[in-house]
């Protein structure tokens, strides 16, 4: 009997051996699977980002110099007018992007969770947009509000002549035709997002708020939405993010004009990097970008980390 409990202890541990060598391997064929991933992640991404800091404090030209100059291209980019220009657009951008995005998702996630408009179907057209490039999104937009093609021309064809809608060719409002395009195309993915944190909820809250006597506008206002702090903190850094690197859009609708009056931080970064052939001045301006968008992000990290502890 002691013979054969020694065997079957030793089949045991031959088992127990043989499954954490399974696991080891597993786990070390998942590393392996990941490591070039890793590899390249860090060179041309983290790498690149050092490398885009450095050449900020040099003076590279045409080509990157490795030849010290502090902030001398810093002191530059903030006296450059153009500059000025695209960070008051940005915030116009970003301030209307956002706040309109939000309201428009949000209202559209509580209509389809009140079921007033069919979800299988009203879902994917809202949702459809996203699915277009951003360059094609732009190019529509800029037909359908060219003043010889578009809503002008049509409306005016029907017979309200003095009708005008030039702001694409305004200066003074043709940043604002790059929010409407951008509104356009992402207030369906806001909805999926608020309407995943309303599916979230649960629903004994709901039902002991509709038995206390609470009327719809008091269940959303006081109950629900309070709830959707991580849906609106996540909606805020994807549209934060998007709003500070957004360049396809405004250069396939409006290209900067008329003259720099829609340009971007990023629109200006190109410029400035392979048109102008003011490498530094461009990274520069590359790195206030970076700066902007690690005051966006550190709150959501910072959350993220306490929802995990």
């Amino acid at each position: 009997m002691l013979k054969k409990g020694k065997k079957m202890m030793t089949k045991n541990e031959g088992l127990q051996r043989f499954g954490k060598f399974r696991i080891t391997r597993d786990g070390l064929a998942s590393k392996a699977v990941l490591f070039p991933t890793i590899i390249l992640t860090f060179v041309f991404v983290y790498l690149f980002i050092l490398f885009t800091i450095f050449i900020s404090f040099s003076d590279s030209k045409l080509m990157p110099s490795y030849n010290w100059v502090g902030f001398a291209n810093y002191i530059k980019l903030f006296k450059l007018s153009h500059w000025h220009t695209a960070l008051r657009n940005m915030l116009i951008f970003s301030v209307l992007y956002i706040g309109i995005s939000t309201f428009l998702g949000l209202f559209l996630a509580i209509l389809i969770d009140l079921n007033k408009f069919s979800e299988n179907f009203f879902r994917p057209v809202y949702l459809y947009p996203m699915a277009i490039s951003f360059i094609v999104t732009g190019t529509a937009w800029k037909w359908f509000l060219d003043p010889g093609i578009g809503v002008e021309r049509i409306v005016q064809l029907w017979g309200f002549t003095s009708f005008k809608f030039d702001w694409i060719k305004n200066s003074n409002f043709s940043i604002y035709t790059v929010v409407i395009a951008a509104i356009w195309q992402v207030s369906g993915y806001v909805m999926t997002i608020f309407l995943a944190g309303l599916r979230a909820i649960s629903h004994e809250t709901i039902e002991s708020a509709v038995v206390d006597g609470a009327s719809i506008r008091t269940l959303y206002s006081k109950i629900i939405i309070p709830q959707l702090r991580t849906s609106f903190l996540s909606v805020f850094v994807i549209l934060g993010h998007m709003a500070i690197k957004s360049y396809d859009l405004v250069v396939a609708l409006t290209n900067g004009g008329p003259g720099r009056a829609s340009e971007l931080p990023s629109t200006f970064m190109y410029s400035y990097t392979f048109t102008r052939n003011q490498m530094g001045v461009g990274a520069a301006s590359a790195v206030f970008m970076l700066l902007i968008f690690g005051i966006i992000i550190i709150p959501y990290l910072r959350s993220q980390i306490k929802g995990d502890r």
